[in-house]
């Protein structure tokens, strides 16, 4: 049975433009491998932290939401932990109506776009 999650993460904001891609795409291909499916990864960019963490005022945010087992959740949030450029992350379960609700949301992002252009 394959559940939705959202992953929030904060990088460090020492890093650099390539090393936070580095970052990213390194827990894509774990998660990956672990046989979940991305539906999508966005970029927030560097971002002003709402109070200090390890004396940093801004970090790289970076949302993954995926389809999975559960049990990619445990080694995956291992991996956050034992990695120093992560200041904090989040992954919640989501239920029927948040993924609609996501769903929608980027249909009408889409259609806004294509009007757009």
């Amino acid at each position: 049975m394959t559940n939705h999650y959202e992953t929030v993460f904060i990088l460090t904001p020492v890093l650099s433009e390539d090393q936070v891609k580095e970052a990213v795409k390194k827990y894509h291909d774990l998660l990956v491998e672990k046989g979940a499916e991305i539906v999508i990864s966005d970029s927030w960019g560097l971002r002003k932290l709402a109070y200090p963490i390890q004396k940093k005022s801004t970090g790289f945010y970076h949302l993954i939401e995926f389809k999975s087992e559960p049990s990619v959740i445990a080694p995956l949030e291992v991996a956050f932990k034992r990695d120093e450029r992560f200041l904090r992350f989040l992954t919640v379960s989501l239920d029927k109506h948040a993924v609609a609700f996501k769903e929608r949301k980027r249909s009408e992002k889409a259609a806004k776009e294509k009007v757009v252009s």
